[in-house]
């Protein structure tokens, strides 16, 4: 039981972002695109490429390719930052807000689709249950890397 637990909790993120894919592919949207956008959009502008990189989960210099399409879409801005010029701050153009607005529906569709058949108390136990999870696996994480390897 716990074996397949930790199959489907492991699938899920995958499954969640191929019904995403499939259906923002019409909009000419990769996946790298549009977590971006997204990420962006409910950080709020001005972010620093590194503090987008780390909420996305990439390395700073894999974003920067994608934040050049982005910008050649007209979707965001690079401005440098005023404290440390090596700095740039990501900006949504007028332009992204209507596919992020299309973004926003097709995953608030897609979430809806994707939670069928439970209640709101079952999804607010769900809720608490992941975080507990994540809890958990955050002081692991924590707890190992104060612990030396052995060999």
């Amino acid at each position: 039981m716990a074996t397949t637990l930790g199959f489907r909790i492991a699938r899920l993120p995958h499954l969640w972002r191929s019904i995403l894919d499939r259906r923002l592919a019409p909009l000419g949207l990769t996946q790298t695109r549009w977590v971006t956008l997204y990420h962006l959009w409910r950080m709020g502008d001005g972010q620093p490429q590194c503090e987008l990189a780390r909420a996305i989960g990439v390395e700073a210099p894999s974003l920067v390719r994608t934040l050049s399409q982005l910008e050649s879409q007209g979707l965001i801005e690079r401005h440098a930052c005023e404290n440390d010029r090596r700095t740039k701050r990501i900006y949504l153009t007028d332009a992204a807000m209507p596919l992020l607005e299309k973004i926003d529906s097709v995953a608030t569709d897609a979430r809806q689709e994707m939670l069928a058949g439970l209640s709101e108390e079952d999804i607010d136990q769900l809720n608490r249950w992941l975080a507990r999870i994540e809890e958990n696996g955050l002081a692991i994480q924590e707890q190992d890397q104060e612990t030396p390897l052995s060999p």
